[in-house]
């Protein structure tokens, strides 16, 4: 991997240029990569109803986090996980879910 230092004017990168994506972690490295084309991909049932859950997990986590109850129990929860709030609400959205498929197919 090739591995590139910035001096001024640039300090960093993130975003596209092009066909090219800038990523920056939150360890701080940046990676370039090509932006994947995903135009002519038929995504299989069970990929379309994974991006529905991902869809409500993000809006859960939207929502805890504009509720500042919510916020600051999730951000006492993400400090001591080394997370960040917003993840530790993804994370809890997807294990109620999963808690609600378990009770439904115990009642099955």
């Amino acid at each position: 991997m090739a591995k590139i230092r910035l001096h001024a004017p640039f300090t960093a990168l993130h975003g596209k240029m092009g066909d090219l994506v800038f990523r920056t972690t939150r360890n701080g490295t940046t990676s370039v990569i090509r932006k994947a084309d995903m135009s002519n991909v038929e995504w299989s049932p069970a990929q379309i109803a994974q991006r529905q859950r991902f869809r409500e997990a993000q809006l859960f986590a939207r929502q805890a986090m504009a509720d500042p109850e919510q916020r600051k129990a999730y951000e006492k929860v993400a400090r001591r996980k080394h997370k960040r709030a917003y993840d530790v609400a993804m994370s809890d959205y997807f294990k109620k879910l999963k808690e609600k498929e378990q009770v439904g197919e115990d009642q099955a």
